[in-house]
């Protein structure tokens, strides 16, 4: 076999690493399990970029998969419906807050996030107010690596090469769960900039490229509350905080709130093949009319609604609903809390910080959490820190001997700090 080094461009990954770590070559998965050319088993602990959150090879999603390929492979939506894609919208807005909505596919959550910025701005156009055109995201986000959900998402060690491609976006830094809760800051930028606002656009509760740092849903609740006092839109990037991952079915339900429109990918085909969509509450949807002055939203893209991707998708939702899955997160995700707070006496954690099935660990350095990686590599078990943060994105389908087995070995790597 060829080495892996010689045509493949690596996302997100040093040359050092390339050099002088060494990439396992994964051959197989199964359950939480991945399994190397050379026969090393693997625990999946960051759920493959956070996506595969019933587990690899699940037989239920992997039977309707190869059912659909006997059938219908591709079939665009543009002046075309299928089967699938009819259903999956029918019952993706079922598990939203309201769902007098409409789903407008695609196949990444950075297309997802584009899509949901571009029909902010020409909502606004459609209703008279092109003045709303300015966009307000967190500090430190992650939206997606296209260049709308860059200009939201701006990361300085990320991004910084293209910021003269970006557009200007308005800022806001949540306080942490453990701050006093000021919102002052919230009042003042929107008493000066209200009026330009066409949207804002969130994680919800955790924001997780940024070292999953999460704040209260209180806060959420504000930007929600404030969105309807300014006439402009909330825009909730449920990408990775989604389908379950924080013991419910979507993060915002944790705040109580009914986002205008609400981005969904990684796990709604449970991480089995591509597929995300942008779902908007339907005022939104009515105003792109071609009565008159065409309206017309001339945007899409080829594999949106792919009828393998939304088959994968619907298996996925039949899982959750028989399997009550959100609640498994829940219950799971606060087991794993309960034995990692005990690693918060240390000297070298700062925080240990948990949202359902989210959990992670700040430490003092990115070296300490080199160290915590390799040592956990060792013991089988595969993550990705984020700069001084180890975090725990596991299959929500993990079992308990499993928990047991990575906890017990995360425990151990950071108490050898």
């Amino acid at each position: 076999m060829s080495n892996y080094r010689s045509h493949i461009w690596h996302p997100f990954t040093k040359f050092s690493a390339l050099e002088n770590e060494g990439l396992p070559v994964i051959e197989r998965a199964e359950g939480i399990y991945l399994f190397d050319q050379d026969g090393n088993k693997y625990i999946d602990g960051i759920s493959s970029w956070w996506c595969v959150n019933l587990g690899h090879s699940n037989p239920d999603i992997t039977h309707a998969i190869k059912e659909q390929a006997d059938t219908l492979q591709q079939s665009i939506l543009g002046n075309l419906a299928h089967s699938g894609a009819i259903q999956l919208a029918e019952e993706i807005c079922q598990t939203m807050p309201d769902s007098n909505r409409h789903v407008l596919f695609a196949s990444d959550g950075s297309s997802a996030n584009e899509s949901a910025l571009k029909v902010a701005v020409q909502y606004f156009h459609n209703i008279g107010q092109s003045q709303r055109n300015k966009f307000v995201s967190l500090t430190d986000p992650y939206h997606g690596d296209t260049i709308g959900s860059v200009s939201v998402g701006y990361i300085e060690s990320f991004h910084k090469p293209l910021k003269p491609l970006l557009f200007e976006t308005h800022q806001l830094t949540p306080p942490s769960r453990s701050e006093k809760q000021d919102y002052s800051a919230v009042e003042k930028l929107f008493n000066e900039y209200g009026h330009e606002i066409a949207a804002v656009i969130v994680e919800p509760l955790c924001q997780g490229a940024s070292g999953m740092r999460m704040y209260s849903p209180d806060y959420l609740k504000l930007l929600s509350e404030t969105c309807k006092k300014y006439g402009c839109l909330l825009i909730v990037d449920e990408i990775a905080m989604g389908m379950g991952r924080t013991g419910k079915m979507w993060a915002h339900e944790h705040a109580g709130i009914d986002p205008d429109i609400i981005t969904i990918g990684k796990g709604i085909t449970a991480g089995y093949i591509p597929l995300s969509a942008a779902v908007f509450k339907d005022k939104i949807y009515r105003t792109f009319n071609d009565e008159g002055e065409d309206k017309t939203f001339y945007h899409g893209h080829t594999f949106a609604g792919n009828p393998l991707a939304c088959s994968a998708a619907l298996a996925t939702l039949k899982y959750y609903r028989e399997n009550n899955v959100p609640e498994q997160a829940r219950t799971k995700g606060a087991a794993i809390q309960q034995e990692l707070c005990a690693l918060e006496e240390l000297d070298c954690v700062k925080e240990v910080r948990s949202l359902g099935m989210v959990n992670a660990i700040e430490l003092q350095s990115s070296e300490q959490t080199r160290q915590v990686k390799a040592s956990l590599l060792k013991e089988g078990i595969l993550l990705r820190p984020l700069g001084a943060v180890i975090y725990l994105m596991l299959p929500l389908t993990v079992n308990e001997d499993e928990i047991r087995y990575v906890i017990q070995h995360v425990k151990e790597a950071v108490q050898k700090l």
